[in-house]
């Protein structure tokens, strides 16, 4: 059984109707985090997810919102501080790319890559802006953006998207520095992972041939769940983690280890 040592903090996480975020949102729930379940479009699967968070016992608040939008971020962070009087941990999750070979360049335009960045980076800045007060407050805060090994090794959907997570990468150290000591800001770069997602984009069967493909590579031989990777981001948002910031962190079964070398 896991220890309920969030027990009296609130979490935000963004992007937390489905797949990692929703595994994020029901993890810090059983661990005693009261939880804000932020969604862009699908109201239902946000409250599927609010559902889950009450059978854990805590408390919970659903609020739509585009983090692309500074006025969004500001009323999340609100109507946390309404909801539970506080904000303690904040999961940066929400995010978007558009599928391109890269080396098309021609498949991406200027308003592609503004689109992906204003979710990807700006939104996550503008989230922890609005909730840098409420972080700060008891001394210990705690943000984790959930980035990709797109941002390390320029891979993944489009080049866009690979460009957009190594820019939170980037922003994650400088917020480290310029939040600490009261908050620490972390991330989470997962590979592929086994989400609705990532099968809805795909359909099943093109799924597990990606799927097989990237076992066949990474060192580990596998490919995580949403659950799998939501424990990362519980750890760094968690009291274990209290002397580590500006990390990024990798859950990719090895997958970096091969690339170019492939088993």
């Amino acid at each position: 059984m896991e220890q309920a040592d969030l027990k009296g903090k609130a979490a935000i996480v963004t992007g937390s109707s489905s797949g990692i975020g929703a595994s994020v949102a029901a993890g810090l729930a059983r661990r005693g985090a009261d939880i804000v379940v932020n969604y862009s479009k699908r109201a239902p699967e946000a409250e599927a997810v609010a559902d889950i968070v009450r059978h854990h016992g805590a408390r919970v608040c659903v609020v739509q919102g585009n983090v692309a939008d500074d006025a969004d971020c500001r009323r999340i962070a609100a109507a946390a501080q309404d909801a539970f009087g506080r904000i303690d941990i904040l999961v940066n999750n929400a995010g978007t790319t558009k599928f391109a070979g890269h080396r098309d360049l021609d498949a991406l335009s200027a308003e592609d890559f503004a689109g992906i960045y204003a979710v990807n980076v700006i939104g996550a800045f503008q989230m922890v802006r609005a909730c840098v007060e409420g972080l700060r407050a008891h001394g210990d805060g705690a943000v984790v953006n959930v980035s990709s090994i797109a941002g390390i090794e320029g891979l993944g959907s489009s080049i866009a998207y690979a460009a957009s997570k190594g820019a939170l990468n980037t922003m994650t150290l400088s917020l480290a520095r310029a939040l600490a000591p009261e908050i620490r800001v972390n991330a989470v770069c997962p590979g592929l992972v086994a989400t609705p997602w990532f099968t809805g984009r795909f359909g099943q069967e093109a799924f597990a041939q990606v799927e097989e493909i990237y076992k066949k590579t990474a060192v580990l031989g596998r490919v995580a769940d949403g659950d799998e990777i939501a424990k990362s981001v519980i750890f760094l948002a968690g009291p274990d983690s209290r002397n580590i910031t500006g990390e990024t962190l990798l859950s990719d079964g090895g997958f970096r280890l091969s690339i170019g070398n492939p088993r």
